[in-house]
């Protein structure tokens, strides 16, 4: 193995779903209200970070917070996996061509990093047919704070294929400037894509070293994460 890649999902290999309707659902049912959750800026965080905001702008405690999570998750992977059965996650031009090429690369590795807790991003990814192309990855339930993420994403990957990744020859992938903070705190490279709510050049002037309008061009992709 010679490179390791690291994607995103929302906005990144899939788009649209249930998502947050079943977050809503859960939030109600926990704690009796979802804050602001209309108006509120999901892209690039992770799940605990968003639940966490949305109830803290009610003036809820740290302490309630921190109490109603593991219902919270519990109620939220219910709903979220009833939902995904009639409106399966919607996965974005290119991305199945772009993972089954990476798939049949010997030199490389394929990965996760993302702000979903480990269950939500299992579902979202069956739903869509694309799960089984990643061995391991990095999650929102293993850190709120996304910038956490990539250090535990080469230590499980160095578990999982025994390489210790230099993260010069690593990639994470993502479609807000979040993912491209997260890799550069890392110390890995950094490919943007321009997928979601972000434009291609947001995610060059936060420093991305690629940047592209979306993965629709599988030989060029492939050129540019194995280099």
């Amino acid at each position: 193995m010679k490179r390791l890649l690291l994607f995103d999902i929302d906005g990144t290999l899939v788009l649209g779903g249930p998502a947050k309707g079943a977050f809503h659902a859960a939030l109600l049912e926990t704690f009796g209200t979802a804050g602001p959750i209309d108006s509120h800026n999901f892209a690039g965080k992770t799940d605990p970070q968003i639940a966490r905001e949305l109830l803290s702008a009610t003036g809820m405690a740290h302490e309630d917070i921190e109490a109603g999570f593991p219902r919270l998750w519990d109620r939220y992977l219910r709903h979220l996996g009833e939902r995904l059965n009639r409106k399966p996650m919607n996965v974005l031009p290119g991305v199945g061509e772009l993972l089954e090429a990476l798939s049949g690369n010997a030199d490389v590795a394929l990965g996760l990093l993302t702000g979903n807790i480990v269950r939500g991003a299992e579902l979202k990814l069956r739903s869509a047919g694309l799960f089984d192309h990643f061995r391991m990855g990095s999650y929102g339930s293993d850190s709120e704070i996304r910038n956490h993420l990539a250090p535990i994403a080469l230590q499980r990957a160095a578990e999982t294929w025994s390489v210790n990744f230099d993260p010069r020859d690593v990639w994470v992938v993502g479609d807000t400037p979040a993912d491209i903070e997260c890799g550069q705190a890392g110390g890995t490279r950094t490919l943007g894509v321009a997928t979601g709510r972000y434009s291609a050049e947001v995610l060059a002037a936060v420093g991305a070293d690629e940047v592209l309008h979306d993965l629709s061009d599988t030989a060029g992709t492939v050129a540019i994460l194995t280099a």
